[in-house]
Order: C-alpha cells, then sequence, then structure tokens
C-alpha cells in the first residue's frame, strides 16, 4: 500500500511539551534557546526548569546561532541506519555565544577539517515534517 508520507533519511527528533517552541522556531530556521529570567542564563536542552538555579521562569530567545567546537569526532561507521550514506561525518560539541553545549553534526566542509576552537555558524537541514534540523558549518564571519 502506498502512501504520501517521505520516508526520513535521517533520525528525526521528537517533540515534546518542552520541545515544541524549539521545533517551531526551526520551521522558520531560527535558532532559539530557553532563558532563565531569575539567574539570566541560558538553557539547553530545553527543560522545564532551569539546571542551575531551578528556577521555572523560562522565556525563549533567538540565539546567535554562532559558536566555537568544543570537541569533534569523525565517525567512519554510522551510528544508526539514517547515516550510513553520509559516512564519514563529523559529530562535534558547539559551544554558543550565548554559553551553552550542543551536539551537532559540522558539515559543508572535510570531516577530517573539523577543529576544536573552529568557528561555526548554523545550517539547516530539512526534516519531513517542515522542522528543520540545527547543523554547524565552517564560519569566517564568526573569527
Amino acid at each position: 500500500m502506498a502512501h504520501d508520507t517521505p520516508t526520513p533519511t535521517r533520525f528525526e527528533p521528537p517533540v515534546s511539551d518542552d520541545t515544541a517552541p524549539f521545533w517551531e522556531a526551526t520551521r522558520d530556521k531560527q535558532l532559539v534557546l530557553q532563558w532563565c529570567t531569575s539567574c539570566q542564563k541560558a538553557i539547553f536542552y530545553p527543560r522545564a526548569a532551569c539546571p542551575g538555579c531551578l528556577g521555572d521562569t523560562i522565556e525563549w530567545r533567538p540565539a546567535t546561532g554562532f559558536g566555537r567546537v568544543h570537541a569533534v569526532s569523525v565517525q567512519h561507521k554510522p551510528a544508526n541506519p539514517f547515516m550510513a550514506d553520509k559516512v564519514p561525518y563529523a559529530v562535534a560539541l558547539v559551544d554558543l555565544d550565548e554559553g551553552v553545549r550542543l551536539m551537532t553534526n559540522i558539515v559543508g566542509c572535510e570531516p577530517d577539517d573539523v577543529a576544536v576552537d573552529m568557528a561555526v555558524r548554523v545550517t539547516w537541514e530539512p526534516l519531513t515534517d517542515g522542522r528543520h534540523l540545527p547543523l554547524f558549518e565552517p564560519s569566517a564571519l564568526a573569527d
């Protein structure tokens, strides 16, 4: 039986009540972060309370989309079937300008060219439901 839903080519993260604003913003290719209004610190990953002060007054703010590679690993064997056609690929921890760290893929360059402290900026990969997955690419603008 045929169906109209495209087959995902990448794992598509689920949406929860806490992550819904993040994923909704990605439909317009906007990177947003939670901010604790008590201690004025950015929060990533989205959650119900601030991990720093346990405050529960949290708001969403646009992020710059710029950061630096904190650590990187080049994968030559796919971690899951969705990544089989992408090997080798770079998995990195990126420190955003807002002070939070996220795990992502670095694209737009050879995986072996990704280095610690490399300046990067967000780029987007479309998902099947209209959301976009934030990835990062080298950025001369952030240097």
